[in-house]
């Protein structure tokens, strides 16, 4: 194998891995709350919006991108929104590249977590009442810190679903180089042109960076499962 890493490729690395981490921080504080009313409540509506977190799972990526397209588009209510109060339009950039990975990661940061929550049962918030502890403290104190294998897998999995994503990146934000070009898309460019020493050596140091990810933050799980009581 020849070939080096082009400088459009290190661009398309930094912008993956940029968005990577904005994707998994934005779930961690909206994937949270959601899974803590998922696993505490017994709502008619928990039903159907478990099924609309879990939507991203089932629908082909191009599905989801073509409707998030349409929806962040000029003619879409979200376009006409963002075009009202003077932010244009979100196709095609990075923000809207952000909503898209929001929300097709949405199901692999709310279901750890809110497993950890189930796990942990309503006894340890029981006791935190008893002790007249407020609601938000007992969460902020008691469910979040038993929840922690859970928050942690949850970001685990939306950082390298995001590095791996495809067809919803290519449907919502193209292929623009310095603003919407990721890896993967940079990887279907060569491909394309027939590159595929170029290809090769980005895909493959791309497979090396998430297992040493994925193994870094397996052993911070293992280790916050050592701490728990």
């Amino acid at each position: 194998m020849t070939g080096a890493p082009t400088p459009e490729a290190w661009q398309a690395i930094r912008l993956t891995l940029q968005l990577a981490t904005l994707t998994a921080l934005l779930l961690l504080l909206i994937a949270t709350p959601l899974a803590w009313w998922l696993s505490q409540t017994r709502s008619r509506w928990r039903a159907p919006v478990s099924a609309l977190v879990t939507l991203p799972l089932v629908l082909p990526p191009t599905v989801l991108g073509f409707y998030l397209l349409v929806l962040l588009g000029p003619h879409g209510w979200v376009g006409q929104l963002t075009q009202a109060i003077g932010l244009g339009v979100l196709s095609f950039s990075f923000s809207g590249l952000l909503i898209g990975s929001i929300v097709f990661s949405l199901p692999f940061a709310v279901q750890p977590i809110q497993g950890a929550f189930e796990a942990m049962g309503r006894r340890p918030m029981e006791v935190a009442a008893t002790l007249r502890a407020r609601p938000l403290d007992a969460f902020l104190t008691v469910a979040l810190p038993m929840a922690r294998p859970g928050l942690l897998t949850a970001t685990v999995l939306s950082f390298a679903h995001t590095v791996g994503e495809f067809g919803v990146v290519l449907m919502i934000g193209g292929n623009v180089p310095g603003q919407t070009r990721v890896v993967s898309t940079q990887i279907y460019g060569h491909v394309e042109a027939m590159e595929y020493a170029q290809a090769h050596v980005l895909a493959a140091g791309m497979v090396l960076f998430s297992f040493a990810v994925l193994m870094a933050l397996s052993r911070l799980r293992s280790r916050a499962d050592r701490v728990l009581p």
